[in-house]
């Protein structure tokens, strides 16, 4: 049964990675909408009715094309981007609202499509033909997957879009969203975090957005504030390499938006999930209470990305509730660590992680680092640290390690960083966080696996890189 369970979890986790795929890489374009929305629509700062035209086709069709067309790239590179982006336009068009979902099902759709056509012809075409059949066989099923879209999914997910964002509008209108972050903490601590920001709050945050100008739907994960409070309690009343740490965590977190980077403080202490779920609660009471929202979604989690997607006159319900979770989460976390009689040894984390649903016990990281000990210095060229987006704390564990290789003097070991699921085959060393094992092995089944509870404790790294001297 756990093993179902993990097997759950790591299914969800990779869904929510392909999520993301999808949508970190147009997030510019979802900033530009953004600001076009703040700055020009009849409630924004500079009003315009010419510059305001943008905001329709734009959230209509630009969008939701480039979701698709990134989809499909990264089922079938450029030609299922193409086929990705046709079949996506098959649901946007007509479509009465933003096609997000539609976009996300359309895109990897049309580029298994392609890709099982060329499969299917690969060695068939005869010599001088193959351009011709490339280019017509992306024409014919791309026309076909966008028909499909456009008579079969569209109503479809226009249907489950408007039922829905009737039951967000229902629980909001009863007072019961703050709840939700029952949920959420703990879902987000569980590297979940993508899968329900890409695939659940973004869309209905968007079709919110596109109606009144804002949505309360896009504050709900990326609320930097119940991070920082955990994390200003750890700064104060921590103990060993977690207090050392936590204040350069501060500042990746709560300016860099990378929120992953808080998420090992609380599996080394999982009743801290508590601190984070309570201070979510009064957080998101305060946005319900004073009406509070975002004009297009903050990514990454930046007190700045925040700050540059509030509508005019929205700062003052945003920065409140952002300092209500921050204030309540640490008062909260505070308790919490000063009331533990543990120092927070292996063993005392080990029980504790043990009990976390879906998480690899710690003992999993002792295997790690005995792999560490057999790793010699002629086995590694190449070094890659995977978190779930590859995109956060992933880079900035690359980057301590760099350094301190450089100040080790070992200058030919080539360090990256990448998504769980795309680890790149030639890599020697993964470096990854437990709960994340599972996927690193399938991605990279050649390579040793070293876990890390928190990719800013450098001695893990000092003890991997005294193993290679």
């Amino acid at each position: 049964m756990e093993t179902n369970k993990t097997s759950l979890k790591g299914s969800v986790q990779r869904l929510g990675s392909f999520l993301s795929g999808m949508v970190l890489p147009n997030i510019g374009a979802f900033i530009a909408w953004g600001l076009i929305t703040a700055l020009f629509i009849p409630t924004g700062w500079v009003p315009n009715e010419y510059f305001g035209k943008l905001v329709g086709p734009m959230i209509t069709y630009l969008l939701p094309i480039l979701i698709g067309y990134t989809g499909g790239k990264l089922v079938y590179g450029q030609r299922g981007a193409v086929v990705g982006a046709i079949a996506t336009a098959g649901v946007v068009v007509g479509a009465s609202i933003p096609m997000f979902l539609g976009a996300m099902i359309m895109g990897p759709f049309g580029g298994f499509v392609i890709k099982k056509v060329d499969q299917l012809f690969e060695g068939k075409v005869p010599t001088g033909f193959e351009m011709l059949v490339n280019n017509f066989s992306a024409g014919i099923f791309g026309a076909i997957v966008s028909l499909i879209g456009y008579t079969c999914i569209e109503p479809v997910v226009t249907a489950f879009s408007n039922t829905l964002g009737a039951l967000a509008t229902i629980v909001t209108n009863m007072g019961l969203l703050p709840l939700i972050d029952i949920f959420i903490e703990p879902a987000k601590v569980l590297f979940l975090n993508n899968a329900i920001n890409h695939g659940i709050l973004s869309p209905l945050g968007i079709q919110q957005a596109q109606e009144v100008g804002k949505s309360i739907f896009f504050l709900l994960e990326a609320n930097p504030g119940p991070g920082l409070g955990i994390l200003l309690a750890y700064t104060l009343y921590g103990k060993g390499n977690a207090k050392q740490s936590a204040p350069g965590a501060i500042i990746i977190h709560f300016l860099g938006g990378i929120h992953e980077i808080y998420f090992p403080y609380i599996l080394m202490k999982p009743v801290l999930i508590v601190a984070a779920i309570a201070g979510g609660i009064c957080a998101d009471l305060v946005f319900v209470l004073t009406n509070a929202g975002l004009a297009a979604p903050a990514s990454p989690g930046s007190i700045f990305a925040v700050m540059a997607m509030t509508p005019k006159g929205g700062y003052f319900s945003v920065l409140a509730g952002v300092a209500v979770g921050a204030i309540v989460s640490f008062l909260v976390g505070s308790v919490i660590l000063k009331a533990s009689k543990d120092d927070e040894n292996e063993g005392n984390i080990d029980e504790a992680q043990a009990k976390m649903k879906g998480m690899k016990a710690e003992s999993k990281g002792s295997k790690a680092a005995e792999t560490t000990v057999k790793v010699s210095k002629s086995d590694v060229k190449l070094i890659v640290f995977a978190c779930d987006a590859g995109m956060g704390s992933s880079a900035m564990g690359e980057s301590i390690l760099k350094k301190a290789l450089k100040d080790a003097g070992i200058n030919d070991v080539a360090v990256k960083h990448s998504s769980v699921d795309s680890i790149p085959q030639d890599a020697d060393v993964v470096f990854t966080q437990e709960n994340l094992v599972e996927r690193a092995k399938k991605s990279a089944n050649t390579a040793n696996i070293i876990t890390v509870k928190n990719f800013l404790d450098r001695s893990k790294y000092d003890e991997f890189i005294s193993t290679l001297k």
